[in-house]
């Protein structure tokens, strides 16, 4: 039983790999112009679907195409995976966009420019810091931090646990 749960992924896996070999050297769709990738399928635990994830890089223009070459192109590909895995009943592929690719992108340009703002904000000479200062803490973190010292549940009243 323990082998039938992991299946799915087996399967899914598999898929990736296949799609991949086939946008990279099979697909002779002239709508599919952007660079593709795939970044991951999943599968339903019957193996009758299969959700294949892909980050297309290109204008918006070229991606609607490229959509519209992958969904003509699936039920050419669905033959193939069933063949290359060999299962009875090949699943039936949709193509979805993947955009973690460009969301990853947007954060790090985020987390640069915050950083380079860090920067040019920095105080020119140590004595404009507190070192001596700690992080401020709000009323009921106080309260919370005050509480777990005496040895209380934060956001209880009850009396001081006693250590005995």
């Amino acid at each position: 039983m323990a082998s039938n749960s992991r299946r799915p992924d087996r399967v899914a896996e598999g898929i990736r790999e296949e799609v991949a070999t086939f946008l990279a050297e099979g697909v002779k769709d002239p709508r599919i112009v952007a660079f593709v990738t795939v970044t991951g399928v999943d599968v339903t635990r019957d193996l009758r679907h299969a959700k294949v994830f892909v980050s297309v890089m290109g204008t918006d223009e070229e991606k609607a195409a490229t959509f519209e070459g992958l969904a003509s192109a699936a039920s050419h590909l669905r033959p193939r995976v069933g063949r290359a895995l060999r299962l009875r009943l090949a699943p039936e592929i949709s193509f979805h966009a993947d955009e973690s690719v460009a969301r990853a992108s947007r954060i790090e340009t985020l987390l640069a420019q915050i950083k380079q703002e860090d920067a040019s904000r920095a105080p020119e000479s140590p004595q404009e810091t507190d070192a001596g200062a700690g992080p401020a803490i709000s009323g009921e973190a106080s309260d919370a931090a005050s509480a777990n010292a005496a040895g209380r549940p934060p956001g209880s009243d009850a009396p001081p646990r006693s250590a005995g």
